[in-house]
């Protein structure tokens, strides 16, 4: 008779199922998408926003990013660990690009610092 070892309660849960969205939700995700490009896109053309050009498509992005990976990757359904694999990755890269900036401004930085103290 072979030994018989018996599962432990961990083992014996289901995952939890959600609903993914219909149709109509996967078109509202695209207008949403589509208004947050013609934004960008208007953003880029008004010359008040210069200053600020940058940084506010950066946050436009990466709200895309999110919806796009959390919606039709299905994150969103998924396994939690999954998306703190995306979101690390969207960390670091932003960690990345706001480093090199900095290093590329550092003079402006600096003088722009100085002029306020």
């Amino acid at each position: 008779m072979a030994s018989y070892i018996q599962p432990t309660h961990a083992t014996l849960e289901e995952p939890e199922h959600h609903e993914h969205p219909n149709e109509a939700k996967y078109i509202q995700i695209a207008i949403i998408l589509t208004i947050i490009t013609i934004a960008e896109v208007a953003i880029y053309y008004i010359e008040a926003m210069e200053a600020v050009l940058v940084p506010v498509l950066v946050v436009l992005s990466t709200i895309k990013f999110v919806t796009v990976v959390g919606y039709f990757m299905h994150l969103k359904f998924d396994d939690k660990r999954l998306a703190w694999i995306f979101a690390s990755g969207m960390g670091i890269a932003l960690s990345i690009y706001i480093g090199t900036w900095a290093l590329m401004h550092y003079h402006e930085i600096t003088s722009y610092i100085g002029d306020m103290l």
